[in-house]
């Protein structure tokens, strides 16, 4: 049976670097095990060009695929492009199946089965085991019902199966590398890129996160069997950047530390980015050389507020003098600290954005990215902001870097202009212009220039957008009338006992 994923193209800024892209990782991970078991695969990166849509459906048909596979890092604002895709391959391709798997497909599977008729099958949660489950059920004819972790139409209505298992041992699958070509994958300025998971999942409780209930619960691969990958990569493909994506890569200390020391003695020259939360960073000061001799450059810190109180209510499990400590910690070993901040969890005054830009000042982060917060209908952050006003309809720039949510008092223009105007004072300060200029480390320049480079682009362009073609709604509708009511009864999408310890149920169906 022949099988093709697609990645479709994005249309966010962030995503569209130019001559830089990242390898479809969640694609190359289902991809394999398919591979494996002796599917015939193929992969159409359309986020090169990016490929038209038509193009890609004259691609499929040129591969006489049975089978479609849809996926997208950028889940909910790639739906829209994902419903249109589908609409011009059954049109090309009638007798097609069609089957969707992400994190915004696990969650709305019952609107999209129900709105999107060119939509077959919906894969929820982590895809591996269940992407290959029912590829042999397509293949064989079986009743769909049996395998967990989809949802289909049965006699016209959309039914769910049970949540699928979670995979314990993220070994068990191994990524289809073979299914790109590598040397077309840059990063970080011409490097050769891809992106890998050292963990799925975390164990922190922040409402507004759309990825935590996803995997469920943190788990991580094998320590030296991922190192040893990760030098494969270099070796073989001459890859010189990893992009972890990982919501806590370092969630054990224990396996974290295993992992340094075995790519350290690996002995290749890799340069690697991700995210982590501060007091990690704290909990591992004795360690943080061998962050730096396994060639960690730069980590995410999510700072996300100057209250504490409002740290609190978003039940991020942090403080702000941690996050501070974290930042001088990395600052110390070498290692840039990028610090995002969120507008929008409260309605925020003017008086509230000068304390933000306040805040960030004595933070002191060498790189700092703004988000606007953005409701998931699954998370719990959702249910307490349903009666503020949505002011934008379009759901492909529901990307954190488009404002979604009114402020009351403080008119959209105004919050643009805040949230413009505190990235460009944090990223031109003296500080951080004497560090990308004059800083020992040739990496860290490096890094810092890129990421100037690539921030002034995406703010010019970003400042032009909202001037002429996608200004905010000055009254728009509540978030409860324009989206539906919560769906955070769903959060946690895989089921935590292993598959020998579950019992068979019936399919849900759409209440």
């Amino acid at each position: 049976m022949n099988i093709t994923l697609i990645n479709p193209p994005h249309t966010a800024i962030g995503s569209r670097i130019p001559k830089e892209h990242l390898p479809p990782l969640g694609l190359l991970s289902v991809g394999g095990p398919l591979i494996d078991a002796g599917f015939t695969v193929r992969l159409i990166d359309a986020e090169f060009g990016p490929l038209p849509l038509t193009e890609i459906a004259r691609q499929v048909q040129l591969l006489e695929t049975k089978v479609v596979m849809i996926g997208h890092s950028g889940s909910s604002t790639a739906h829209p492009t994902v419903v249109e895709l589908c609409r011009l391959l059954k049109l090309a391709m009638p007798h097609l199946t069609i089957v969707y798997g992400g994190v915004h497909p696990t969650y709305h599977w019952d609107e999209i089965l129900r709105e999107c008729a060119h939509v077959d099958i919906v894969v929820r949660g982590e895809g591996e085991e269940t992407a290959l489950r029912l590829m042999h059920s397509l293949a064989s004819g079986a009743d769909l019902s049996l395998t967990n972790g989809i949802a289909f139409r049965k006699d016209g209505d959309a039914v769910a199966t049970p949540p699928a298992a979670m995979i314990r041992d993220l070994d068990a699958y191994r990524i289809g590398w073979e299914l790109v070509e590598l040397t077309r994958y840059s990063y970080w300025g011409g490097k050769r890129a891809v992106v890998v998971q050292f963990s799925r999942g975390c164990p922190y409780l922040c409402s507004y996160c759309g990825q935590r209930g996803f995997w469920t619960q943190w788990r991580h691969r094998d320590p030296v069997k991922l190192a040893r990958e990760l030098a494969w990569l270099h070796r073989k493909h001459g890859v010189e950047l990893i992009n972890f994506a990982d919501e806590l890569p370092t969630g054990s200390r224990k396996a974290w530390k295993e992992f340094l020391e075995a790519l350290i003695a690996e002995r290749v020259p890799l340069l690697l980015v991700g995210s982590t939360r501060a007091s990690d960073i704290v909990r591992d000061r004795d360690i943080l050389h061998l962050y730096k001799r396994a060639g960690v450059i730069r980590f995410l810190l999510g700072i996300e507020s100057y209250d504490d109180e409002t740290i609190r209510r978003i039940r991020k499990g942090a403080s702000t003098s941690e996050d501070q400590r974290a930042i001088r910690l990395l600052r110390a070993h070498g290692i840039i600290s990028m610090a995002t901040y969120v507008v929008g969890f409260n309605e925020e005054s003017d008086r509230d954005y000068w304390k933000s830009y306040r805040h960030l000042l004595h933070y002191d982060p060498d790189q700092v990215q703004l988000l606007y917060a953005t409701p998931h209908r699954w998370t719990p952050f959702y249910a307490t902001v349903l009666d503020r006003e949505v002011l934008q309809y379009d759901l492909r720039r529901w990307d954190y870097k488009h404002q979604v949510l009114s402020a009351r008092g403080v008119p959209s223009w105004r919050v643009f202009l805040w949230f413009k105007t505190i990235e460009v004072l944090m990223q031109a300060r003296p500080k951080v212009l004497a560090r990308m200029l004059f800083h020992h480390d040739a990496d860290y320049r490096h890094a810092m220039r890129w990421y100037t480079r690539i921030g002034r682009r995406v703010w010019f362009h970003e400042v032009l957008e909202f001037l002429f073609s996608v200004r905010p709604l000055r009254i728009g509708p509540t978030l409860r009338q324009f989206m539906g009511e919560t769906l955070v009864e769903r959060e946690y999408a895989l089921a935590k006992r292993r598959a020998s310890e579950r019992s068979r149920s019936t399919l849900t169906p759409v209440p």
